[in-house]
């Protein structure tokens, strides 16, 4: 009876789940191909031990990393137990072969029992404590379904303790395989034992029967709610990109105006447009809200919430699946139209809120690319639909028709030359076999005010370290990088290819950025169009000189500094070191660090085209984080970024005229901290 029981239940059980994650696999496959997600198999290893094994990222919140720790690898040495249940229908002393009596599974399989229920007794008290906060839109728990979490705990809760009851009665009548060092089977068996023989015998027929029952309810539960993800998110992870999912964009669709159709789309605007690996993300998302916690659109009142805009592409994906998953219809039928996905699923306000500061990517534990999800429906935004903010019609203009982002034009590429007390080379055709370096100025770089400061600071350090380096002047032009984060996919390219051929033409092999932006264009993005060329952030090249001697920082300062980790520098490319090193060089200086820095600093407004759109929602970012550096009392705000310069200039100087702020506070590169201090 045991056995017909256990059998049935396990039999509709797989039944239904099958049918599901059938349905689902389905689901996922009806994306658009996604070339490149199988590539460097050994690096998707290595994601897999330290990303989904190692639960890296859910352990930067240390208790319920932690929890969670214990309740993942609970569950992966439980699958012993499980084999060890199914055997038990079969044969009532069943032990896993060669290994079943050896005492150190049972005390594996024990301690994680033990350890798996600790874990919920955490999760309980976290969830209780912050149930009131979960309606607040300060909680990374806002709009996340959270009457199933009890449920799930309720069903883990379940599968260990019938577990647990059903061996210890099997060690009062005789059929456990283990010693002692099971220890807690053996504890509740004292307990169980002067119930007689006789009854433990019925206890391990029920308890058994109990846990096939619960473990099959509880896989049939999971693949219908959102805590898909643990069969989802090692996929996901395995699937992800790699190195890293930040950097450089995945796709760079062919612009090619010879090989376009009528047919041609470009971006995503409806739920048919994303690739098979985004539609797994959306099935992936746990809903824990670590992307919506340090997303800075959402922090300052704006409607994008990372969590919320996957949720709603989720939610739309199953509603659509009956669409999605029907065949072809019959010659002369109409088919369903696929519903518009901006309005219709994402609010316009939403889309246009983001900064692709990559913090939501950064944080989430399960691999989801947030980034590339939101530019690729603002391609279809811009490019299908020409719907876009208005004030960004400038920008794209000017770079299309002047080269730059402000329309300043080429024949002010070279004013903060102006000045300097040194010739600079200016590269009209081969670079001369002496220049080691072309140093990409970049447009901020060159053209506005305040960042013309840090360009002439810059190169005056190289001159001072002997670095033989010349720039492009005139014939250099904007990377494309605010067109192609706004979506204009096909201007970024134009841009692009002109600028890849204009180094080639130089034959540039090292390249200084000075911008996180152009870094970013130039080291991971240009080789997809031809452009491979050795890419140094002015940090990186500054760092070494003070290692290596060649500029030796004197003058000491006694001012207490802060450094701003720029998006592009740091969590899209991982630079956080070098910046911080040269200001620690510079002798009496006290470098002070931000609650939000490194991996979780706070945008600053800037990125994603932002510089260039009005920001009328909510709190400006900017000033946001500058009242984040104010609460150090700093002297200085220091960055390596043209772009968060001019954002945290402004606003200090709105914090100035506001009495917030003193007004010694300065906003500085650190190329000009550097150089101060080797001033005579």
């Amino acid at each position: 009876m045991v056995l017909v029981l256990g059998l049935l239940l396990t039999v509709v059980g797989l039944a239904i789940a099958g049918r599901r994650l059938f349905f689902l696999y389905r689901l996922v496959s009806s994306g658009k191909p996604a070339p490149g997600r199988t590539e460097g198999a050994w690096e998707r290893v290595q994601a897999e031990i330290v990303e989904v094994l190692g639960q890296r990222k859910l352990l930067k919140k240390t208790v319920p990393g932690v929890a969670h720790f214990f309740t993942f690898w609970g569950f992966t040495i439980l699958l012993f137990t499980i084999i060890e249940a199914y055997g038990s229908l079969f044969q009532s002393s069943f032990a896993i072969p060669l290994i079943g009596h050896d005492s150190w599974l049972g005390f594996l399989e024990d301690f994680f029992s033990v350890a798996v229920l600790l874990a919920l007794v955490v999760f309980t008290i976290i969830r209780i404590k912050n149930s009131p906060a979960r309606k607040e839109r300060s909680s990374r728990f806002y709009g996340s379904h959270t009457d199933a979490a009890w449920i799930t705990l309720g069903g883990i809760a379940l599968v260990v303790i019938t577990l647990l009851m059903y061996r210890a009665a099997q060690v009062n009548v005789g059929d456990f395989p283990y010693s002692d060092f099971a220890f807690a089977s053996h504890l509740i068996a004292n307990a169980l034992r002067p119930l007689g023989v006789a009854t433990n015998r019925d206890l391990v027929s029920v308890f058994l029967v109990g846990n096939v029952a619960v473990l099959m309810a509880f896989l049939v539960f999971v693949t219908y709610s959102k805590h898909l993800h643990i069969f989802a998110a090692p996929l996901n992870v395995a699937f992800s990109r790699r190195p890293k999912a930040l950097g450089g964009l995945w796709s760079t669709p062919n612009m090619d105006p010879e090989q376009l159709t009528e047919d041609t789309v470009f971006g995503a605007g409806k739920i048919d447009d994303f690739t098979w690996k985004q539609l797994l993300d959306l099935a992936t998302c746990t809903e824990c809200g670590r992307c919506q916690e340090l997303c800075p659109a959402w922090g300052t009142g704006k409607p994008l919430s990372p969590k919320l805009l996957i949720m709603s592409l989720r939610d739309h994906l199953f509603h659509s699946a009956d669409r999605l998953l029907a065949p072809a219809p019959a010659e002369g039928a109409t088919a369903v139209e696929a519903v518009p996905l901006v309005p219709n699923v994402i609010d316009p306000d939403v889309l246009w809120a983001c900064t692709t500061c990559g913090a939501c990517v950064e944080a989430c534990p399960v691999d989801i690319e947030h980034v590339d999800t939101i530019v690729d429906m603002r391609r279809y935004q811009v490019l299908m639909e020409s719907e876009f903010p208005s004030e960004a019609g400038t920008m794209l203009r000017n770079i299309e028709n002047q080269g730059d982002p402000w329309g300043l034009g080429t024949s002010h590429r070279l004013d903060w030359t102006e000045g300097l007390g040194f010739e600079v080379p200016v590269a009209t055709g081969e670079l001369p076999e002496d220049v080691e370096y072309l140093f990409w100025v970049g447009c901020a770089g060159a053209l506005d005010e305040r960042a013309r400061k840090v360009t002439q600071s810059t190169a005056r350090l190289l001159n001072k370290a002997g670095v033989k380096f010349a720039v492009l002047g005139p014939r250099e032009s904007c990377t494309g990088d605010p067109a192609r984060r706004l979506g204009n996919e096909y201007l970024y390219q134009m841009q692009a290819m002109q600028n890849v051929e204009t180094l080639k033409d130089v034959r540039a092999k090292k390249v200084i950025a000075s911008c996180p932006h152009c870094f970013n264009e130039l080291a991971n993005e240009y080789p997809a169009l031809g452009g491979n060329f050795e890419v140094i952030h002015h940090s990186q090249l500054l760092s070494d000189l003070v290692k290596n001697r060649a500029l030796v920082p004197s003058k000491e300062s006694q001012a207490k500094i802060t450094f701003h980790d720029s998006c592009y520098l740091g969590r899209h490319n991982g630079i956080y070191d070098e910046p911080r090193s040269v200001i620690d060089a510079v002798p009496g200086m006290v470098q002070v660090e931000m609650e939000r820095t490194k991996e979780r600093s706070f945008c600053c407004g800037a990125g994603g085209a932002r510089m260039w759109l009005e920001e009328n929602i909510g709190t400006r970012i900017n000033e946001a984080r500058v009242a984040q550096a104010l609460e150090l009392d700093p002297d200085m705000v220091s960055t390596a970024c043209p772009y968060c310069m001019i954002m945290l200039d402004d606003g200090v100087k709105a914090k100035q005229a506001s009495g917030e702020a003193k007004e010694t506070v300065q906003v500085l590169d650190i190329s000009q901290v550097l150089e101060r201090s080797l001033q005579e």
